[in-house]
């Protein structure tokens, strides 16, 4: 895979007396700069916008007036809950929609609705609403069926439901479904009663990446003002918007900034009994929760029950009030996830055996089939694949009902549009740019997706460069704690709100000792001038070693952190790239 360092473009100034204006290091007025500023037409920022980036208030996000159809699914609610009527939440089987099937379960009951819920089961239902759980609302009395992370490319599930007797809410995040006329882009929106999607052409919300727990938290805090309900109602559920908008990988910029803020801050002193036993059965009780725990910790093993089982559990461990049923609902999630993990390596290997083979050099594209690995792991192992080869990546299994499939894309490849391109070649699709999901139809081979994939693709050599992007070329004399604890005020990082990266070259690396069951972390002393600094190194060890054995001095991009072992503090540097 080519690489190609991007370095982050400064804007001229001042920074010595930016960085006693904004009470920084002149390094972190640097990064300052950066991250607030955006666009061609960029300018210094003033202490005020410098102080509401380092004070993200949830406060100030945009307000739920802006979202499309939002007055009609509150009057929709509303009637409902007045008339007595039975409301059913369909969320979807992955960390967003379990999280907002609570969100939007919970205030509606808070509101006096007669609610309860369904999650499909990824297996035997698939993706988002089907005619089963539609069937089965109707069965059970249901008066009205909202929608949470899915529901926007349900056409024909919501036509049965109408003709079933019920009404229809979608709240979505998800791109709308389209066709082309005469080269312009035609929405193919659903003919729900309400339909609530950040990603309609009507919308004015001001800002794309919100997912759908969030649309949700949004529907609850239009709801609970219509009835007259005091927001502070609604706080506890904060958290959950956060976990979703860090599980399902929102830029963390704009409006997601301030609510994982204040997200992870609840999160971290949760009085949710489930969430605390799950908390606890990862070892991170005590812990001031990052955005690193909830997506590497905590979040998948929300998201490993919904994969090998039923995402009921996870639902159920959010819904939990006695502390022991938490904590055998938590031991369970936890169990399962370290059975994803082992069938997720073992996916990985075989996946990256087929991609970097010379039978798929040429693909732009990569198609890979697995028959015989759990269809639930598909979308790891895609986002796997694409990271060691830089190229978008499908991985396609034997689902019950067929070929399935899941998609992990890079910038540069929209993947919802290229699917929609072949859509003739799917029972079902949806998805984003960045990722998608798919049916294949009876009789279509995964070689016909690749190809057809292919011919359509239009990247470049140069767009299937990995983009490394840092910060700033910075001698290790510029490092010390001050820093350190600056760059903890951009927090929280994540997608679009990166950890800082910075540049060094001519680095002596010493002292190296090799730790970890899998001997993946090196420690070692990094020299650069006459200052050395701790480092640490998490990666393939050996490949470094042997780096460094033919190189009397390498280049570096690192991050700067603070490493916290048994009450001591102290500066150390992660090398995350070398050359």
């Amino acid at each position: 895979m080519k690489k190609e360092l991007w370095y982050e473009k400064q804007i001229p100034g001042d920074y010595r007396a930016l960085s006693e204006s904004y009470g920084v290091s002149p390094a972190m007025a640097r990064l300052l700069v950066n991250r607030i500023t955006s666009g061609d037409d960029r300018r210094l920022p003033g202490r005020d916008q410098v102080i509401k980036y380092l004070e993200p208030d949830i406060s100030g996000s945009y307000s739920y007036e802006r979202l499309p159809d939002i007055g009609k699914c509150t009057d929709i609610l509303s009637g409902m809950i007045s008339g007595g009527k039975r409301i059913r939440v369909i969320g979807d089987y992955d960390i967003d929609g379990v999280c907002a099937a609570y969100i939007l379960t919970t205030g509606l009951k808070r509101a006096g609705a007669k609610a309860d819920h369904a999650i499909p089961h990824r297996i035997t239902d698939g993706y988002g609403l089907n005619e089963r759980l539609i069937r089965e609302a109707a069965q059970s009395g249901v008066d009205c069926i909202i929608t949470c992370d899915n529901g926007i490319s349900a056409a024909s599930q919501i036509r049965l439901a109408h003709e079933l007797g019920m009404t229809v809410i979608v709240t979505d995040h998800h791109e709308v479904p389209f066709h082309m006329e005469d080269g312009v882009r035609v929405e193919e929106l659903p003919e729900a009663d309400a339909v609530v999607d950040i990603k309609r052409s009507d919308s004015f919300y001001g800002f794309t990446g919100i997912c759908g727990a969030q649309v949700a938290f949004k529907v609850i805090a239009a709801l609970f003002e219509r009835q007259g309900l005091g927001r502070e109602q609604m706080d506890d559920l904060v958290e959950f918007a956060a976990f979703a908008v860090i599980g399902d990988i929102m830029p963390l910029r704009d409006e997601n900034r301030s609510l994982v803020s204040a997200g992870l801050k609840r999160l971290s002193n949760t009085s949710n009994p489930g969430m605390r036993a799950l908390i606890r059965a990862q070892g991170v009780e005590g812990c001031e929760l990052r955005p690193y725990h909830v997506g590497f910790v905590l979040g998948p093993c929300i998201n490993a029950t919904g994969r090998l089982a039923t995402a009921d559990n996870a639902y159920e461990l959010l819904e939990a009030e006695d502390p022991r049923e938490a904590e055998r609902l938590a031991d369970m999630l936890v169990a399962m996830n370290n059975d994803r993990k082992d069938m997720t390596e073992k996916g990985t290997a075989k996946a990256l055996e087929q991609a970097l083979s010379p039978d798929m050099e040429e693909d732009r594209v990569l198609v890979i089939y697995l028959p015989e690995t759990h269809e639930s792991v598909a979308g790891i192992i895609a986002g796997r694949v694409r990271e060691k080869t830089g190229k978008p990546s499908f991985v396609l299994t034997d689902g019950e009902s067929g070929i399935k499939g899941s998609g992990r894309s890079i910038d540069e490849y929209d993947m919802y549009e290229a699917m929609t391109g072949v859509s003739e070649l799917f029972e079902k699709y949806g998805g984003h740019r960045m990722a998608g999901g798919l049916s294949l139809k009876e009789g279509i081979k995964p070689e016909i997706l690749a190809r057809r994939l292919n011919e359509s693709c239009t990247l470049s050599e140069h767009d299937l460069i990995t983009k490394i992007r840092f910060d700033m070329v910075l001698p290790f004399s510029y490092v010390d704690m001050r820093l350190a604890g600056d760059i903890l005020k951009l927090e929280p990082f994540g997608p679009e709100n990166p950890k800082p990266l910075f540049a060094v070259r001519d680095v002596r690396l010493t002292n190296t000792n090799i730790y970890g069951k899998n001997r993946n972390v090196l420690k070692c002393s990094a020299s650069d001038k006459g200052k050395t600094l701790s480092a640490v190194f998490f990666g393939d060890v050996e490949e470094l070693l042997r780096f460094i054995n033919e190189n009397k001095s390498i280049s570096l991009l690192y991050s700067v952190e603070i490493n916290e072992y048994r009450g001591e503090r102290s500066l150390q540097i992660r090398i995350e790239h070398y050359c």
